[in-house]
């Protein structure tokens, strides 16, 4: 039974509720690079808990501040009006920025979600060399055949683009074994019931395989211990870049 104050705060409105929250948390120590606001520490994510993961204004977690921050410092992306982008499972804090940025070559897609194009991202019905940019972050370890879905990006990845294809690292060796379909010894071995795999370090020799020339960045290849501790980047939560061109070879 809900109590009386858990149950009215039900009722406030989403909008107000973040508000409160940005007033409350209001501060200097922590910046989200996403919304440009800063605040004396982010909200708790997740399952359990990371006490500093959520940014109170615009919802992005750690591996979406870290992966703004390189786009910045490392990438043309913010000078990419005009481009062909693919952007799967897309995540609000990121649509609402790059879309009008980025103009009417935007292109969300998604199996399950409202998105601008339904799609099962191992048969992508777009021609080869399509995309500048593909971004697809935590969604391969939901996918049985990862490795088709791989070719499939490689596919449609324009000679002179990029593909920035993130999963959660989380053991030493992939794991993943078809046969387990019950939900609670998925959430057991793989972490959640709708993963189908752990990814390894060795995820990118599939990547390779898949035909792409993969590099690999950490927050401290690139930015200031201070600003890794302002951004709350410092953790295996923020996990690591996979910027992905098409093989020539």
């Amino acid at each position: 039974m809900l109590s009386l104050k858990r149950r009215f705060i039900r009722t406030v409105p989403r909008p107000v509720k973040r508000a409160a929250c940005m007033v409350a948390l209001y501060g200097g120590k922590r910046h989200c690079p996403v919304c440009g606001h800063s605040f004396r520490k982010f909200m708790p994510a997740g399952d359990p808990p990371r006490l500093e993961a959520r940014c109170p204004s615009c919802d992005a977690l750690e591996r979406h501040r870290l992966l703004w921050r390189y786009l910045q410092e490392k990438t043309r992306f913010f000078q990419s009006g005009g481009a062909r982008m693919l952007h799967v499972a897309a995540e609000v804090c990121f649509e609402s920025r790059w879309r009008p940025m980025i103009g009417s070559g935007y292109v969300t897609a998604d199996l399950m979600r409202p998105a601008d194009v339904k799609m099962d991202i191992t048969d992508i019905r777009f021609p080869d060399n399509e995309f500048d940019i593909i971004y697809c972050s935590h969604v391969l370890e939901h996918v049985p055949d990862d490795r088709k879905a791989m070719r499939e990006f490689n596919r449609v990845l324009k000679p002179s683009g990029f593909a920035l294809l993130l999963v959660p690292i989380t053991t030493d060796v992939t794991f993943e074994d078809p046969s387990i379909t019950d939900e609670q010894e998925r959430v057991r071995l793989f972490g959640q019931k709708d993963h189908v795999r752990c990814y390894g370090p060795d995820y990118m020799d599939r990547l390779r395989e898949a035909g792409f020339i993969v590099e690999v960045t950490r927050p401290s290849d690139f930015l200031q211990p201070e600003e890794i501790e302002r951004l709350a980047i410092g953790t295996a939560a923020a996990g690591e870049l996979y910027h992905c061109a098409k093989s020539t070879g």
